[in-house]
């Protein structure tokens, strides 16, 4: 890459002038790192455009100035402005709605009054105070970002303090203090806040995570169609809402009619609005259940310097893999096994319950009914690529595995003991019915596992190389007394023959068996010899 297409393209980026002056800083570096700078393949530069959102994302953010670098810190272990700046402007690129048209309003206040009256026949939960919300893709981010900042809270602040440390430790041990920072000949002073080289490396993390966050949330923002789509209420909203863009490329991918995929949507959004809005103490035992399992996340540092280690440039960009509990986490102590199995069951009841509400209450009113409900199903199992981004994230896979044993949990008390005595087992924790062998499975999960811990695999091992010694050893043993035992057969054999010689031998036209045979009481073997 020559100067003149690094120029034009700081240009791009920054503008005529900030982009002069950049180049200007470029030009007064020594001259080996200018050249390592120009060796760069051009078509490896970031496109302009990212970069200049990017730059308007840190702006929006807080890292604009030094002060707000301080703020930014302080404020938590998440840059939750500059993730929701970023899941934006991915929603924003992909050809989003930027409102929602009155067609679609209308279209799902219809269908949310249609489907309360549904429901009404189907469960004594009382209907949410409050409307259903028409969404678009940024309403929805900008409606959940806080409580998937909430969750991940405690997963990014060991992050943070790991990524830090494992920072820290490749640069060295930081105890002095940064005095300034140059633009190119000219000194920029560092506010006393932010000179100490451990707060810049944490707000360096903080924005490591809160990019991949963003980027993670604004992808997901393109699949998800309602509000309660992860099981759990998101929006302050209790009336929950849909996001009427992805409603309709549903229906259109499903060869459906909007309506009725509008209608069957609708129907679960009301269900687990009020399921939710009826039980409050649900939504906050998830939320203990969740603290619980993040709290317990550790963070493998060698996993992480090694991530580290392919790093191509000390930018969040390039910090993926390092923010990646997939690749740096360590998730799996009894505490966090425990927090999961429960996690997953009430999960599980939960869409289980709802899963059969919509049924009873969409069965004589919805033609596709029964292939509408088995795709949900099979989302929900599977998940989408950005879910499973962002849940890689969070350290949490917030997807039922039992659903199907759940909804025919719920139908059987719904056929034996009625819709009030079903629904009165949500008035507290301990009324809710066990999911079939369910504590066997869990028994037997920690007992294998136990049984795997307590085995001395070092000790296996030797006693099996002592049993092939010993069992080689003994065959060897066998075989020379099977030799010796041949060869004491042969010597007995030797003299008869000698002496008598066999007819056999003398004429090679004798038939085999003879014609009187050995044992008179196998008439069997008489047959050939009468043939013959």
């Amino acid at each position: 890459m020559d100067e003149n297409a690094l120029r034009q393209w700081l240009i791009e980026c920054f503008g005529p002038i900030q982009g002069e002056m950049a180049w200007n800083q470029v030009a007064n570096l020594p001259e080996d790192i200018k050249q390592q700078l120009l060796q760069q393949d051009p078509s490896q530069l970031p496109d302009p455009s990212q970069v200049q959102a990017m730059m308007q994302a840190f702006g929006a953010s807080g890292l604009g100035s030094f002060s707000g670098m301080q703020q930014v810190v302080e404020d938590g272990p998440i840059n939750v402005k500059l993730a929701k700046s970023l899941a934006l402007q991915q929603v924003a690129s992909a050809g989003s709605d930027s409102s929602v048209s009155m067609v679609e309003g209308q279209a799902l206040r219809s269908a949310m009054s249609e489907v309360n009256l549904w429901l009404d026949s189907a469960t004594n939960m009382n209907p949410v105070e409050g409307a259903a919300q028409a969404l678009t893709r940024a309403d929805w981010v900008e409606g959940t970002i806080d409580a998937w900042a909430k969750f991940a809270g405690p997963v990014a602040e060991s992050m943070n303090d790991a990524l830090t440390s494992v920072i820290g430790e490749r640069l060295g041990d930081f105890n002095g203090e940064i005095t300034g920072m140059f633009a190119g000949p000219v000194p920029i002073p560092i506010p006393e806040g932010m000179n100490d080289p451990k707060q810049l490396l944490k707000m360096f993390a903080n924005t490591s995570y809160a990019m991949q966050l963003g980027q993670a949330a604004g992808s997901m923002a393109l699949e998800v169609h309602g509000s309660y789509d992860q099981g759990i209420a998101l929006l302050k909203n209790a009336a929950g809402g849909l996001v009427m863009q992805n409603v309709y490329d549903y229906a259109k991918d499903l060869e459906l009619d909007s309506r009725e995929v509008t209608a069957f949507l609708a129907l679960r959004e009301a269900a687990y609005a009020r399921l939710f809005a009826n039980v409050p103490w649900l939504m906050s035992r998830f939320e203990a259940l969740i603290g619980k399992y993040s709290r317990g996340v550790t963070i493998d540092l060698d996993a992480m310097e090694e991530q580290l280690r392919d790093v191509a440039a000390m930018d969040p960009e390039s910090l993926s893999g390092a923010v990646n509990l997939t690749n740096v986490g360590l998730t799996d102590s009894p505490e966090q096994r425990e927090a999961m199995a429960s996690i997953e069951s009430l999960l599980a009841l939960v869409e289980g319950w709802v899963d059969t509400v919509v049924w009873r209450a969409g069965m004589a009113h919805l033609p596709h009914i029964e292939q509408l409900r088995e795709m949900t199903r099979r989302e929900r199992a599977v998940g989408g690529p950005a879910e499973r981004t962002f849940e890689s994230l969070i350290g949490l896979e917030l997807r039922p595995k039992r659903v199907r044993e759940a909804a025919q949990l719920w139908e059987s008390l719904t056929l034996q003991e009625g819709v009030e005595s079903r629904d009165e087992k949500w008035s507290h924790p301990d009324l809710l019915p066990q999911l079939p062998a369910e504590q066997k499975d869990s028994n037997e999960t920690e007992s294998k596992n136990n049984e795997e811990q307590a085995i001395d695999w070092d000790s296996e091992l030797s006693k099996l190389l002592e049993e092939d010694a010993e069992s080689q050893q003994n065959l060897e043993n066998s075989a020379d007394a099977d030799v010796q035992e041949n060869a004491d057969a042969q010597d007995n054999s030797a003299a008869p023959e000698q002496s008598q010689p066999s007819e056999d031998a003398e004429d090679p036209e004798a038939p085999e068996n003879p014609e009187t045979p050995e044992d008179p009481e196998t008439p069997e073997d008489q047959a050939p010899s009468q043939e013959a």
